[in-house]
């Protein structure tokens, strides 16, 4: 039993090295002009747990995750993000690493008390950002 337990930690974490090894996913261009933006709130506001962000975006269109079409994308939303997720990967899902693949261009998120930053960033299709990254300014709120 011992030996089987080893077998499967070792073949784990030989398909873990080589998933990090692996190449990137193909990058899709950013169209030049592009701007990605945060419409609410703005920099610096004092806002409620419970806040609403609006999510602005020029020089392209919002289509849903999965919906390869040209000149689209779907919104991702960083909270308390310091690094942009890796160019060629898919971005995360997780509590930091919104996804908004439905298409949607706002959401409210529950904060706890305290200064936070929002960003966003646009990925392709399958979740993967465009080559240049379009990403919104970080902003800072401040959750009371």
């Amino acid at each position: 039993m011992k030996r089987l337990l080893l077998a499967l930690a070792l073949a784990g974490l030989t398909a873990t090295a080589i998933a990090a090894d692996a190449p990137g996913l193909p990058v899709t261009p950013a169209p030049a002009g592009t701007e990605v933006y945060i419409i609410s709130p703005t920099d610096g506001a004092t806002v409620s747990r419970h806040v609403t962000v609006r999510f602005g975006l020029k020089g392209m269109g919002v289509a849903p995750a999965g919906v390869s079409k040209d000149g689209t994308g779907h919104h991702h939303l960083l909270v308390d993000v310091q690094q942009l997720p890796v160019a060629g990967q898919p971005i995360p899902n997780d509590a930091q690493h919104i996804h908004f693949g439905g298409g949607q261009t706002e959401t409210t998120i529950t904060l706890t008390p305290g200064t936070h930053t929002l960003q966003l960033e646009l990925g392709d299709a399958h979740h993967v950002p465009f080559d240049p990254p379009l990403v919104s300014k970080r902003i800072t709120i401040h959750v009371k």
